[in-house]
């Protein structure tokens, strides 16, 4: 038997308006375009493909996905809200995060503006948010109510819907923010070191929801029927379930490539800055280090 896909004509002229997620992209596009202004007149040239990353990669995607096939049928298929919510949660926000769109508001900035700015980066819940062995716990969260009978209220209810579309992408780009913008979020070698051993660790703990929902053998949100009227291509509903805990799998685990990517590449800096910073220092100040060190291991 041939699985039941949706017609082509169907996936490329599907369309549904999310309005929370429009004003979310709309507004976001306003601020990345007011930012690269106020930059340029201030002597920075922001480099383009920075600006394609944030608009054609990033903020593209997100209205397809919010307004497009996923956004249609998320209400009713399990699959296509489980790829809108796993792409805005763990692809777009790296992508757009590649536009540096922190980065680009200290450069538009004038001083006052970046002190605040500093301040917020500085704060507890910035820190904690920024920390990567916290990002798999949010994921984990997040994609574990998708276990539960939470996951037909989430695609049932346009108002908890609407929210997850705005909430994703925006939790997202905080999680994905010390790797985009690693300046912001300065860590030591041995400290990177970890995060590195953790996210090997995080690749089994991002797949758990993915796993549960392909391998239950019952619907477990409860919707065990579609509503009449459904188109035939629909598949039953524990397929459909199925089909979401593939992707769910798939995107969590695939992910991870690039993030262990980016994480080499910030430890690189890391240890280079590290590197120079001790090339800096005198004779007396490596005497005074390696004294107090020494002291130290005496304690």
């Amino acid at each position: 038997m041939l699985p039941r896909v949706p017609p082509l004509s169907t996936v490329f002229t599907s369309a549904s308006l999310d309005p929370a997620a429009l004003v979310l992209a709309v507004a976001a596009a306003a601020l990345y375009g007011v930012g690269l202004a106020r930059a340029r007149r201030r002597g920075v040239r922001w480099p383009v493909w920075r600006v394609l990353c944030f608009y054609v990669l990033g903020l593209a995607p997100y209205l397809v996905l919010a307004c497009g096939f996923t956004g249609a049928y998320g209400s009713s298929l399990r699959w296509a809200f489980t790829l809108k919510i796993a792409l805005m949660f763990f692809v777009v926000p790296l992508l757009a995060g590649l536009g540096r769109p922190l980065g680009l508001a200290r450069a538009a900035l004038a001083d006052a503006g970046r002190d605040r700015i500093e301040r917020v980066m500085a704060s507890r819940p910035m820190k904690v948010l920024g920390n990567a062995f916290v990002a798999p716990i949010v994921g984990l969260i997040l994609f574990g109510t998708f276990l539960t009978p939470l996951f037909a209220s989430y695609r049932a209810d346009p108002l908890p819907s609407g929210a997850l579309g705005v909430a994703a992408p925006l939790i997202g780009l905080v999680l994905a923010l010390p790797l985009t913008e690693a300046e912001s979020f300065e860590r030591s070698s041995a400290f990177i070191v970890l995060e590195f051993v953790y996210v090997f660790i995080e690749l089994l703990a991002d797949a758990v929801p993915g796993i549960f929902m392909r391998l239950s053998a019952t619907v477990l949100d409860g919707v065990t029927a579609w509503a009449p009227g459904s188109p035939s291509w629909f598949p039953s509903p524990l397929r459909d379930q199925q089909l979401a805990g593939d992707l769910l799998w798939f995107i969590a685990e695939a992910v991870d490539i690039p993030v262990i990517i980016l994480m080499f590449v910030r430890f690189s800096r890391s240890d280079r800055r590290e590197a120079q910073s001790y090339d800096e220092l005198s004779d007396e100040e490596m005497d005074a280090l390696a004294e107090q060190h020494l002291r130290r291991r005496r304690d």
